[in-house]
């Protein structure tokens, strides 16, 4: 039983509180930004291939989805999480509270980018990210302060988590992330990745309906110095994983993802 249920977190009349895996909730705001899809893949990419983490950092961390599915995931480790958004982090520490998680996971207001909120010495076995897709005005632009800065690079790129994450990364240590699978950008996951000294060492489109094309990829990237020399050129392409079959339900593949976050099909 969540220990939210008897410890006095309550919903406020413009929250939601949504199942996330297993007993953990999340807080959301009804008409802010929502977890998604994409967030829920990150986690359990990150948490598949990186199964014996025993750090994790989770980058942009928004109302803490993707952080949330990795202490459910990582029951024995210690999470970091770091957010600029004031009112996203209040949300995510609602939401650390609800779920009696708060020994192991600290969640830290900030940008990642600044120094400081992260120091120099902190290494992580996972690094996970979901990074805005989208250069201000390439898209219809939301009002909403939450869902903007979600959605657009208002605090760095794609590029910027690649060298956090490479630089936080522990000896052998994995970063997992989302991104946009079209051709450019693609490109721009695979220059940040080489700017930073990473190596995309796997990635699988996502495709949300049976028949269309991959709209999102995740990526599995580590440093490149971690990797035996004849590795780091290479990277093996997954066959792209379904979300919804022809007629509109889950596919089993997707049923099978959900059922390993501990969230019903």
């Amino acid at each position: 039983m969540p220990p939210g249920l008897t410890s006095g977190v309550v919903v406020e009349p413009n929250e939601t509180l949504d199942s996330v895996g297993g007993h953990f909730r999340l807080f959301q705001l009804q008409d802010g930004h929502r977890f998604s899809t994409d967030d829920v893949l990150t986690a359990w990419y990150g948490t598949t291939w990186c199964p014996s983490a025993r750090t994790a950092l989770d980058l942009g961390s928004g109302i803490g989805t993707v952080g949330m599915i990795v202490a459910w995931r990582l029951q024995g480790a210690r999470l970091v999480t770091v957010e600029a958004q004031a009112e996203s982090v209040a949300l995510a520490r609602k939401s650390a509270r609800f779920n009696g998680v708060e020994e192991r996971y600290e969640i830290r207001e900030g940008d990642f980018r600044e120094a400081g909120v992260i120091r120099e010495e902190e290494r992580f076995d996972l690094v996970t990210g979901s990074p805005p897709y989208f250069p201000p005005g390439t898209a219809v632009m939301s009002e909403h302060p939450q869902k903007l800065a979600c959605r657009f690079e208002l605090r760095g790129s794609v590029a910027d988590y690649c060298v956090t994450a490479a630089k936080h990364l522990a000896l052998g240590g994995f970063f997992a992330c989302v991104f946009p699978n079209e051709p450019a950008q693609l490109a721009r996951v695979e220059a940040g990745a080489r700017a930073a000294g990473l190596v995309i060492v796997r990635r699988r489109p996502v495709v949300f309906r049976e028949g269309d094309l991959p709209l999102v990829g995740l990526f599995g990237l580590m440093r490149a110095t971690d990797l035996p020399e004849w590795f780091r050129g290479q990277t093996w392409v997954e066959p792209a994983l379904v979300i919804r079959t022809r007629d509109g339900k889950i596919h089993p593949e997707y049923s099978a993802v959900k059922l390993a976050i501990g969230f019903p099909p």
